[in-house]
């Protein structure tokens, strides 16, 4: 093998790039930070893209000084909002390895070793939710990509089954889900340029099968997929989905599980319960850059039968074919991409250095949290629960507070560099919600936050 010389300049740009990777993953207080306005990042960030160039260093102290502190640490404990990312510490650092070792992650001819570590780790996930041997996937970019390829699927499917069966496709297709799907649903649907059918929720929030055979009621042939939600953002709810899976079974319809956050608490023995039906899902996904402690980012899709994706997916041109017609398992067949980067790797990695094992015990940690939380929040004079949890986000209320009296706490409070919680809403009302991923969130700090309110 020919051997090139290295100038001393990169070596000490790798040197320092690594320097900062390695301190800030070994942060012991990983700092909260927090947004600054444009004008401010002008004044101390300056023009850094010049043609003379800045050099490593003084790029970097850009970067470390200056920009990095303008971006909240979606790691830090107190990060609460939203959902959170607790990335494990041998996901983050296999995440240098993978871009460092230039590895193309769409075809098993170019990165056959990267797809099977990936293929292990979905066949893992298949395992768990209760698919058929015979079902698989590929790591996507995130959920909403995730849902919009499950969804071009789904639709792909239904077409070749009524051009199979004679019967002309509808002039409008639709996809059926309830107000509280994810947005991504919403946005996949304008995409798509098809309807949104939404169904009713029961009064815990949930979509049931009695409600999606309402909504299916007159529209059967024009619908081609139902969704069902493992864990809604705001709130954690899990919808019903064994009773949804048995109306979309009955229809012949295609039924997508969006799991991106909540999907995860199926590997929690407390929460496993909740998520009855999923074996019976044609596509499902989960984002493990949420609940499955990796680094952003990473959707996992799966569907029962990839060959409906095959068909749907797989791009074709005469520069492709040496990949497609040698293939084993070409992972940019799966969804809606091409290039990719092995994107499951850091998953991988962490898996097999610390076991599944591990894993189930910081998700049911989260679980346990939300829960003791919830029953503290009860307790508490002044403080209204607005639903008991079903996963790891907690939704509550400070009686006699304004949309600005929440706004306000919420800017003290990451002011002092404490926590991240920001308002959310509930039937037009403002609330606060605290979604709990990383295992070092603690009691403590989650009862600090509770006493500031009074």
């Amino acid at each position: 093998m020919e051997m090139h010389a290295v100038s001393p300049e990169t070596e000490a740009l790798v040197d320092e790039v690594l320097r900062y990777a390695r301190e800030r993953m070994l942060f012991t207080a990983v700092p909260l930070d927090r947004p600054m306005p444009v004008a401010e990042l002008e004044r101390l960030a300056g023009a850094s893209v010049r043609r003379e160039g800045l050099g490593a260093r003084r790029a970097l102290g850009v970067f470390e000084h200056v920009l990095a502190p303008a971006c909240l640490s979606t790691d830090h404990p107190g990060y609460l909002s939203f959902i959170p990312s607790a990335p494990t510490k041998a996901a983050l650092a296999f995440d240098l390895v993978v871009s460092a070792s230039a590895i193309y992650g769409g075809s098993w001819m170019e990165g056959a070793g990267a797809v099977y570590a990936e293929n292990e780790v979905l066949r893992w996930l298949a395992d768990e939710f209760g698919l058929p041997r015979t079902a698989g996937g590929v790591f996507v970019q995130g959920g909403t990509i995730g849902n919009l390829s499950a969804l071009v699927t789904a639709r792909d499917e239904a077409r070749r089954r009524a051009h199979a069966q004679g019967r002309p496709s509808p002039e409008r297709w639709a996809v059926v889900c309830s107000a509280e799907a994810h947005s991504s649903i919403a946005s996949a649907a304008a995409v798509m340029d098809v309807d949104v059918v939404a169904a009713r929720v029961d009064d815990q929030g949930r979509l049931t099968g009695d409600a999606v055979a309402e909504a299916l009621a007159g529209r059967e042939a024009s619908v081609f997929a139902i969704v069902a939600t493992a864990g809604t953002t705001n709130f954690g709810i899990v919808d019903d989905i064994a009773t949804i899976a048995e109306v979309a079974d009955a229809a012949g319809i295609w039924l997508h599980v969006d799991g991106a956050y909540g999907l995860a608490a199926m590997l929690a023995p407390s929460t496993r319960h909740l998520f009855a039906g999923v074996e019976r899902a044609d596509s499902l996904i989960v984002d493990p850059h949420k609940w499955l402690f990796a680094p952003f980012d990473a959707c996992a899709l799966l569907y029962r039968r990839p060959a409906t994706a095959l068909a749907a997916h797989t791009q074709k041109a005469e520069y492709l074919d040496t990949l497609t017609e040698s293939a084993d398992w070409n992972p940019s067949d799966l969804g809606i991409q091409l290039t990719r980067r092995a994107r499951g790797l850091p998953l991988w990695f962490s898996l097999a250095v610390h076991g599944t094992d591990h894993y189930r015990l910081a998700i049911e940690d989260a679980v346990t949290k939300a829960r003791l939380l919830a029953a503290e929040i009860d307790r508490r004079p002044g403080l209204s629960l607005v639903r008991e949890p079903d996963l790891s986000v907690v939704v509550f209320r400070r009686d006699g507070w304004s949309q600005s009296d929440y706004e306000s706490w919420s800017d003290a409070l990451l002011d002092q560099q404490k926590a991240f919680v920001v308002p959310s809403s509930c039937a037009g009302e403002p609330v606060l919600r605290i979604a709990i991923i990383s295992p070092l969130t603690t009691i403590e700090l989650l009862w600090e936050i509770l006493d500031s309110l009074s």
